[in-house]
């Protein structure tokens, strides 16, 4: 008969209180009785490799004790689907704890959640001295691996102290021999000033002589540093450089003026005009014809401002701030050429009335305006956008590669190039309608015909015409205005003719005009 093992009580009571009070897992569980038939309800602590079984959580001696080591801790299989409701509710979050040994009983438990399960499996599986044994040997590989660290450290240091003091000692003998050699410095001054000296004046002349030498080599040398700069491809760049920014100053300070004039000798008269009793223009005339072209003033009046900063802070000349603060304001130019046609055709169908012809040649007649016409100050900014080009292609040219703004002028002109692409295509048409009234104001009387807008320039030269009779009578060709009649289906022409000269050019019987010829 097999004799069961005896334990020390007293010291597994110990043991058990310790599990409570420390225990790495602690809680109620369901154990099965020993008959399988029910389940109870115990309170178990885990301590290292001991299971201690409690009756509750108030209990103060154990009523069991489970040995842990070499056991086997597993979850139940899923519950088949032939057992009942209640067996299936059962294991849910059940499991078994097996031993190696024979006749020992597995230990069936059984929890209250998934979560609480799995801690309890994960914990009585790693609760073995085999474990910790191993943790353990871990920790000393650890612990012997930094006491080499801290070893080497220990000795790494004491060479830096060692070395610290050889320094120290190494500085206080350069010390030493520095305060030698003042004394023996002093010393030998203190003969020399006792000593007489019979040639102090001459070498005081010769070291003035030495003196005026070494200036004018210096003076020199310096000059000719400075005349092979002169002579050099840089500063000969630079030299075009400046001469371009000088050149866009100027340029900039007449377009100023001409907004200017264009803003305060027409704009704002015909704004007051139009506000009049009888006014001889609408004030949306006025903003069709003058789109813009305030707002236009003001940012060139900035942008002129600013470049002239930069001219006060010469030679250094950062231009391509400015042109970022020009950049953003393209779209305005952009509106302003795409209303340039509609523009000159509003100031067509204006000039018609007679009222504001003649308010308008008054406006033109002003000394400011230089005999020049509307149409003349409303192109300018047509033009002002390829002026940018040219310019910042010129300052380019003479601009290096390694510049600091280099590549925010290029940037620059590139926004100004593909803008100019834009308005080119929008120009040629406002171009045809300046030319037709150029035409127009060369006859005497007017012309309705030429302004409208939907006759085309064609050419412009000498035309002959017969006469009848034996000569040319002055006064006999005061200047005519005729259509010729084309077939049906082809374009009509119209020809504005005006007498000229005669030359010998033209055969006898002929008479010399100028011609104009528009398609409409």
């Amino acid at each position: 008969m097999q004799k069961g093992m005896r334990l020390n009580d007293g010291h597994v009571a110990y043991l058990g209180l310790l599990a409570k009070k420390d225990g790495s897992r602690r809680g109620y569980l369901c154990k099965r009785s020993g008959d399988n038939t029910k389940w109870q309800s115990k309170w178990f602590a885990l301590l290292q490799n001991m299971l201690f079984c409690f009756e509750s959580d108030s209990s103060s001696r154990p009523s069991g004790l489970y040995l842990l080591e070499g056991s086997a801790c597993d979850r139940a299989p899923s519950p088949k689907p032939s057992l009942s409701a209640r067996d299936s509710l059962e294991k849910q979050h059940y499991f078994t704890v097996s031993f190696n040994h024979d006749n020992q009983k597995t230990l069936e438990l059984r929890t209250e959640d998934a979560k609480d399960c799995d801690d309890w499996v994960a914990a009585i599986t790693h609760a073995s001295y085999r474990n910790l044994a191993t943790e353990h040997e871990a920790l000393m590989q650890k612990y012997l691996h930094l006491l080499q660290i801290v070893e080497t450290e220990k000795t790494v240091a004491k060479q830096l102290r060692q070395q610290i003091e050889d320094g120290e000692i190494e500085i206080e003998r350069l010390k030493s021999e520095i305060a030698s050699l003042l004394k023996d410095n002093e010393r030998i001054q203190s003969t020399q000033s006792s000593a007489p000296n019979d040639d102090d004046s001459d070498i005081k002349k010769i070291k003035k002589v030495q003196s005026f030498l070494r200036g004018w080599l210096c003076r020199r040398k310096w000059k000719t540093i400075i005349q092979d700069y002169i002579r050099s491809p840089h500063a000969d760049s630079m030299r075009k450089r400046n001469q371009v920014v000088f050149s866009m100053l100027e340029a900039e300070a007449e377009y100023v003026q001409q907004l200017h004039i264009l803003v305060n000798n027409f704009l704002r008269p015909l704004r007051m005009a139009a506000s009049s009793k009888k006014p001889p223009i609408t004030h949306d005339d006025v903003s069709s014809i003058f789109l813009n072209s305030e707002t236009i003033m003001f940012l060139h009046q900035i942008f002129y401002q600013g470049l002239k900063a930069r001219i006060s802070s010469w030679p250094t000349l950062v231009l391509a701030d400015l042109f970022d603060i020009l950049l953003p304001m393209l779209n305005i130019y952009q509106e302003f050429v795409r209303n340039h046609q509609y523009s000159l055709q509003i100031l067509a169908h204006c000039k018609q009335n007679r009222d504001f012809d003649k308010l308008l040649k008054h406006y033109e007649a002003k000394p400011d305006c230089e005999e020049r016409t509307l149409e003349t100050f409303l192109t300018y900014p047509m033009f002002q956008i390829p002026r940018y080009i040219l310019t910042l292609h010129e300052l380019l040219a003479h601009t290096p590669h390694e510049h600091v703004e280099r590549n925010s002028l290029d940037y620059a002109k590139s926004k100004l190039e593909e803008l100019s692409r834009i308005m080119h295509d929008e120009v040629s048409e406002t171009e045809n309608i300046r030319k037709n009234l150029a035409i127009e104001r060369m006859i005497i009387e007017g012309c309705e015909i030429l302004l409208d807008t939907s006759q085309t320039f064609v050419r412009q030269g000498i035309m002959f015409t017969p006469v009848y009779g034996h000569g040319l009578e002055k006064g006999a060709w005061p200047g005519c205005c005729c259509s010729l009649a084309i077939p049906h289906g082809q374009t009509s022409h119209l020809v504005a003719c005006m007498p000229a000269q005669l030359t010998n050019a033209a055969p006898q019987g002929w008479a010399k005009h100028g011609g104009l010829a528009l398609a409409s």
